[in-house]
């Protein structure tokens, strides 16, 4: 009797998943609250001084423009929603948008403690 050893070159995937990497809804929450600015004070020390600084250090650890939200309606909003999707968080574009027109000092600095958790 023969033995036969197969080699699997490409992982099965789900019937129904195709191309899809994560939850449409995400899998986790923030790691921190969007009042948990006392966490990191020079996060806090950054947006207070140079909130354009900050914003154009985030653009760049995304992959981003380090210009986008001057050049681009909304950058913003996206570039919120483009974090909670990379690091899989829950959340929908309209929170996003909230978030970012009442709270926006502290959402940002938010997204700069969460892309510094997910060690970007």
């Amino acid at each position: 009797m023969a033995h036969v050893t197969n080699v699997v070159v490409q992982q099965p995937m789900a019937a129904n998943q195709g191309l899809l990497i994560g939850h449409v809804h995400g899998h986790r929450d923030w790691t921190s609250g969007l009042f948990g600015c006392c966490q990191d004070c020079l996060g806090v020390i950054k947006a207070c001084y140079c909130m354009d600084c900050l914003i154009c250090s985030l653009n760049s650890r995304i992959g981003e423009c380090a210009c986008a939200h001057y050049l681009v309606p909304g950058a913003l909003i996206n570039m919120r929603t483009r974090i909670r999707t990379l690091g899989g968080i829950n959340g929908s574009m309209i929170g996003d948008c909230v978030v970012m027109g009442c709270c926006f000092p502290m959402a940002v600095c938010q997204m700069d403690r969460e892309l510094t958790a997910m060690g970007l």
